[in-house]
């Protein structure tokens, strides 16, 4: 049974409190590694450690830090299958998925190269008599990252990336359900020239999450995971007087018009759905046809093609469509929540609740669904299912349409299907969420745009990777500079020339 460990000061660290959790082989339910997990006094010491080799770190001219993310880029290009095997493993998901989570990071660590031109401040010579004005920005010190199992290599490096460049020090705390990718990356940070204890990887649960929220020295949170942690974390970081930034849960609608090309609709929804065992919160889990003749046609088009959809294991090759979800407990909320929607009267039309993978019976593998005739009380609808599950919610117009996901009470991503330009303007003007997809299903920004939603899906005042990320790990601090003028022969100052 394999060890893992900790990263810190440099090098991989066996964890000294005693206590480990199971790391699962999602495919056949069998545990593959332990996972440490931190006390309070180790994570103390990564976040004092981390501390003091933020100063030389911090002091770093940021040329100098840029050429550690190219470094960086260059490594995970190297390494790019042996990570997405090791992300395959732990997690479940596909190949071509885990290598697609891979890349997502690594055009945000593409970006922070970039970091001297996001870190220039601002000037103005005589704002008054003599006087300049110019605005630094400068990092905050050690900032602490709480990221989630549904893309291991992805978040980390959205938060860890932008971070860095700006001259902090961090301290991750990987989900402790997939954790080895972390450990990778940290490893690679440190090839590509990271200075030993800038970066340090905490393995843990709520202890070491605890530590870091009330630690003096951390100065910033990064969270992203369901809503009710989001809340605790940001509510507990703020009350200690940190910045942070908090990102939560999902229901994602995609409107689908009267006018919409039917086929692409459909195959957006089935690839949006189910892509990655639907453990994505930009997946989207409703779709609202407009008008019932439409919602006929989206059916017709979905069905034949969710029951195409193969479910396997990552080793059975690259036309594996989804693999198994990361845990136990997870399949079972899902399976509680399909029944759910049967029980309270959704028409199940894609059924596989029974579903079985020969010889891996003990999989946490939950098969494609599809609902027709949800409606906005059931659980499957208010509640984020993070699993294979379509649900189709009937709308009588483009206003009722539109209604739903402006009434949710998530706000993260949203998309409409038409061939109406003044629709689709009229829809990402009016919608109240934060990301929008114009016939594109999954609208997630690029690296040097930001990444975040409304409502509950976000607490805080500034988003994920692009602009936004050197904002928050940074910190302005303007200069008002006066000096004195007016030097008589000789080289004495005139200091009536000051008055």
């Amino acid at each position: 049974m394999q060890e893992l460990t900790h990263f810190l000061n440099g090098a991989q660290t066996k964890g000294s409190s005693g206590r480990f959790d199971d790391v699962f082989n999602p495919a056949t339910g069998e545990v593959q590694s332990k996972c440490p997990m931190a006390s309070a006094a180790e994570t103390t010491k990564a976040v004092e450690d981390a501390a003091a080799a933020q100063v030389a770190w911090g002091a770093t001219n940021p040329q100098k830090r840029a050429r550690v993310m190219m470094a960086m880029v260059g490594l995970m290009n190297r390494d790019m299958d042996k990570l997405a095997e090791a992300l395959s493993r732990e997690h479940g998901k596909t190949i071509p998925d885990a290598k697609g989570d891979l890349q997502r990071g690594l055009e945000v660590i593409e970006y922070c190269i970039g970091a001297p031109q996001m870190l220039k401040g601002e000037y103005t010579d005589d704002a008054g008599p003599g006087i300049d004005m110019y605005s630094m920005r400068q990092p905050v010190g050690v900032v602490a990252a709480i990221m989630p199992f549904n893309f291991p290599a992805m978040m980390p490096l959205w938060h860890v990336g932008p971070a860095l460049a700006c001259g902090n020090a961090v301290v991750l705390k990987p989900s402790e359900r997939d954790p080895s990718v972390p450990l990778m990356l940290a490893e690679l940070f440190v090839e590509a020239g990271l200075p030993a204890g800038v970066f340090q990887v905490v393995n843990g649960d709520k202890e070491a999450v605890d530590t870091l929220l009330d630690h003096d020295l951390i100065g910033g949170v990064s969270f992203v995971g369901s809503t009710p942690i989001a809340q605790y974390i940001y509510s507990r970081a703020t009350a200690n007087g940190k910045r942070a930034q908090c990102f939560g849960g999902a229901k994602n609608h995609l409107i689908v018009m009267p006018d919409a090309d039917m086929d692409q609709a459909a195959d957006a929804l089935v690839g949006a759905g189910f892509g990655a065992a639907g453990e994505r919160c930009m997946a989207i889990s409703v779709a609202v046809p407009v008008g019932d003749e439409t919602a006929d046609r989206l059916i017709e088009k979905l069905v034949p093609r969710i029951e195409k959809l193969r479910v396997a294991p990552y080793t059975d090759g690259d036309d594996v469509d989804f693999g198994p979800v990361v845990t136990a407990a997870s399949k079972e909320k899902i399976m509680g929540l399909i029944q759910s929607g049967v029980d309270q009267g959704a028409r199940l039309v894609v059924d596989n609740r029974d579903f079985k993978l020969q010889g891996y019976e003990n999989g946490f593998f939950v098969g494609p669904h599809l609902f027709d005739h949800v409606t906005p009380d059931m659980d499957i609808y208010k509640q984020e299912i993070f699993g294979p599950v379509l649900s189709t919610v009937r709308a009588g117009s483009y206003e009722e349409a539109m209604g739903l996901a402006m009434d949710h009470e998530y706000g993260n991503g949203t998309a409409i299907y038409t061939r109406d330009g003044d629709t689709a303007r009229d829809f990402a003007h009016r919608i109240n969420i934060g990301m929008i997809g114009i016939n594109v299903p999954i609208p997630v920004p690029l690296a040097y745009h930001t990444f975040g939603g409304w409502k509950k899906s976000m607490f805080g005042d500034l988003n994920q990777h692009g602009p936004d990320s050197f904002k928050f790990y940074t910190r302005t601090k303007t200069v008002t500079a006066r000096w004195p003028s007016g030097i008589k022969e000789g080289g004495e100052f005139n200091f009536k020339a000051m008055d």
